[in-house]
């Protein structure tokens, strides 16, 4: 439910002390009887449809009231009512003429019995917690019927309900003055009845917060009606209940403490709804005594027969005589049906257990962070009582989908992004990562531009992994592998780089941690793979030999990557998943969705270029990029390939940088590249990386049409006056030779 304003009648009304005995306790309290006229205990209410059913009167024990006495239009009154609402209470009641005759606590007028206004019933003054003086006159009308402060409080006397209100919300056709008429319109006809039997003290309307449905937006009324319940305490249900959140994985892991928390304050579950559908609880009750029939269980298992046969209806609609004959005199079949959250929190039974192919208990339930006060916790429950442990090994709970603004969607605010709009527009894998790179625990944030930079990254992600497609199309693994031990240095790394980070996504994937993996595989494609291995074996992959040892080496690799990433990416982006894994050289007969994980072998320790040596290699390569970049837009070279560089680096930066020897060049895609000590850098300005310092110089060289690299021997061959001398052994030599990169 959820709260709005309503306009309401507002009404104060009398309830008279009439008995002798009971006026002595007002004395009693009150330290005598002073004043003249009738003496009224004085409430105020805005559900004066609940009066029929008003069965007693709260005040706060340690509040102060008052004996008042009043000039009214119909003579004195003296009425009682709390000390710090009086005021307020004699505007309302429009008297001028009042005066405050004595005062006691609350405590002191317990038990004391007034009058109901039109009905023959003792209305006894209880004690309650609830009780304030924020409004009203402190003299609390209580319907044990209508509201839960008011059975709570009305319960701790023994004071029961009367059910006078009907499902359909009419009173039942025994309701003296009022049966047959509708809570919503009986209020005029209840505050005329008052009037005629001068107990209306005053009659308003006000706007105040209150219980509307929150699918219907219409208003709620309470109403207490017998109920079937499931006992917490009975055979230790809840203690259980408690140890077996202690056996599950919880993610976020603060929903143990809230699940926990809401079973300490569970009450014993009321397991009945009235419904006109739903499963029904198939039992017969006395008509006189309400106790069960005594073969319920046998006959729980014939009408369990009667609906697998013919459905639910079969319930309602078989003869009673049919299954418990001559007892139909005595006992008559419960209408009620289950609580919705008892029917799907058997789910473990009728679901997991009634299928050889799933396995009890589950590995994961997943719902919303609501569910710990409903689904979870109904099928811990069950679970509890009929097998004596937790349905599931783990519980993923995720928060809701609100709008750039923070409001959840709404089809009545108009903030609603269909599902289908954005599958139509940027296709189901976007839309499945967005949701993957929202941090789920938390509420997720979606708008049109943020789904459009899931877009971008969607596109990023594709675009690598067709680089990598276009790259090993005519590879075949069987025959043109290279053996990991001969791999150039720089695709050993790359594929070292996809083994470390496989680890991080398999662990991310078995704790749920979808944005993560996100955010990794981002990274990967933009910065390890885009801005730095794929950037630099394009010459190796474009200009040696079809079956050199460089070319098959960076195809070897970029196969076995592409292995790991098409099954990274499986559980998110499927429908690209499934595309790319039909376009891989090898088997395919199996789907990628049952693929295991791909190994992949890391650097060893005696790597003559180690891992710490390749990322210091490339922070350098990203802090040359930005110089040349930068001479670039001042016009002094048109590109990397255009340039030539002059490296100054420190003692650490420079032994990293010098064990790629002449391939220097390939890893900072110049022409020309050459190595010296920082010492030597003179006044040089510093680069963004501290113990490089990077000289820039147009190249004087000769374009090669081939390489596109400026080279000095560009010509040097007659029959091929425009092309380098790499490029024409690896047209019609043995080919150039590579060891790092």
């Amino acid at each position: 439910m959820e709260y709005q304003d309503k306009t309401s009648f507002s009404i104060d009304v009398a309830y008279s002390v009439n008995d002798a005995a009971q006026l002595e306790k007002v004395s009693a309290a009150f330290g005598g009887l002073a004043g003249e006229g009738s003496l009224n205990v004085l409430i105020w209410t805005t559900t004066p449809w609940t009066i029929p059913s008003s069965q007693a009167i709260s005040m706060g024990a340690e509040l102060e009231y008052c004996l008042v006495q009043c000039a009214t239009e119909s003579g004195p009154m003296r009425l009682i009512c709390a000390q710090t609402l009086l005021e307020s209470v004699m505007q309302r009641l429009e008297i001028e003429d009042y005066k405050t005759l004595a005062t006691c606590q609350g405590a002191a007028l317990e038990n004391l019995v007034a009058q109901h206004p039109f009905y023959e019933r003792d209305i006894p003054v209880l004690l309650g917690d609830h009780v304030t003086t924020d409004a009203g006159t402190g003299c609390v009308h209580t319907a044990p019927d209508h509201g839960m402060e008011d059975f709570t409080v009305a319960k701790q006397y023994g004071i029961g309900t009367l059910n006078y209100v009907m499902d359909n919300g009419l009173f039942r056709d025994d309701v003296e003055l009022f049966a047959g008429e509708h809570v919503y319109k009986v209020e005029e006809h209840i505050i005329e009845v008052l009037r005629e039997k001068n107990k209306l003290m005053s009659c308003g309307k006000i706007t105040h917060s209150y219980a509307h449905c929150w699918r219907t937006k219409t208003p709620l009324i309470y109403r207490a009606t017998p109920q079937w319940f499931i006992s917490m305490d009975k055979n230790g249900l809840l203690e259980k209940a408690k140890e077996a959140i202690k056996t599950v994985s919880w993610h976020p892991d603060w929903g143990a403490a809230r699940i926990e928390g809401m079973l300490d304050g569970s009450p014993d579950w009321c397991v009945s709804r009235q419904r006109t559908w739903g499963v029904p609880i198939a039992l017969f009750v006395h008509k006189q005594t309400g106790e069960l029939h005594p073969d319920t269980p046998a006959l729980i298992e014939k009408v369990a027969l009667l609906v697998e046969d013919a459905g639910i209806d079969a319930w309602y609609e078989v003869d009673a005589a049919e299954l418990i004959g001559a007892d139909t005199e005595h006992y008559q079949k419960v209408t009620d049906t289950l609580d919705v959250w008892f029917d799907s929190g058997v789910t473990h039974a009728s679901v997991i257990n009634a299928r050889e192919e799933l396995q009890y208990p589950a590995d994961l339930y997943l719902e919303g962070s609501d569910q710990h006060r409903g689904w979870f916790q109904s099928s811990l429950k069950t679970a509890i009582a009929i097998n004596g442990t937790a349905p599931y090994k783990a519980v993923l709970t995720h928060g809701f989908t609100v709008d750039e603004n923070g409001r959840k969607m709404s089809k009545s605010i108009g903030n609603v992004i269909p599902p289908q709009k954005v599958i139509n527009e940027l296709g189901a894998d976007v839309l499945r990562l967005w949701v993957a790179s929202a941090d789920f625990s938390a509420e997720m944030t979606v708008s049109d531009e943020i789904l459009k930079r899931a877009g971008e990254s969607y596109r990023r992600i594709r675009n690598t992994a067709r680089y990598f497609l276009s790259n090993i199309d005519g590879f075949d693994p069987v025959q043109h592998a290279v053996a990991h031990a001969d791999l150039l240095a720089l695709d050993r790394w790359a594929i070292d780089c996809a083994a470390q980070l496989q680890d991080e996504i398999i662990d991310d994937y078995n704790n749920f941690r979808f944005h993560q993996i996100y955010q990794k595989l981002h990274n990967f494609c933009v910065r390890d793979m885009g801005g730095f291995y794929l950037d630099i074996i394009k010459d190796r992959i474009y200009t040696c030999a079809e079956d050199s040892l460089p070319r098959r080496s960076a195809q070897t690799a970029l196969h076995q990557i592409a292995e790991a990433f098409v099954r990274w990416i499986a559980p998110i982006l499927s429908f690209t998943a499934h595309e790319i894994w039909g376009f891989m050289p090898g088997d395919r007969s199996d789907s990628v969705f049952v693929a295991e994980w791909y190994p992949l072998q890391r650097l060893t320790a005696d790597e003559t270029i180690s891992k710490q040596d390749w990322a210091a290699i490339s922070l350098a390569k990203e802090a040359i990029n930005k110089v040349i970049e930068e001479q670039r837009n001042q016009g002094l070279v048109k590109g990397s390939l255009g340039a030539d560089i002059q490296l100054f680096a420190d003692q650490d930066l420079h032994a990293s940088l010098a064990k790629l020897g002449d391939e220097l060049r390939f890893v900072t895609i110049t022409s020309k590249a050459s190595l010296l000590p920082l010492a030597d850098a003179g006044d040089l300005q510093d680069s963004m990386l501290e113990g490089l310092k990077v000289a820039v110089t147009h190249s004087e060289a000769t374009k090669c049409v081939r390489c596109w690299h400026f080279i000095a021997d560009v010509g040097s061959n007659e029959q091929h006056p425009e092309v380098c001398a790499r490029c024409i052994d690896n047209i019609s030599g043995q080919g150039e030779a590579r060891a790092h990169a």
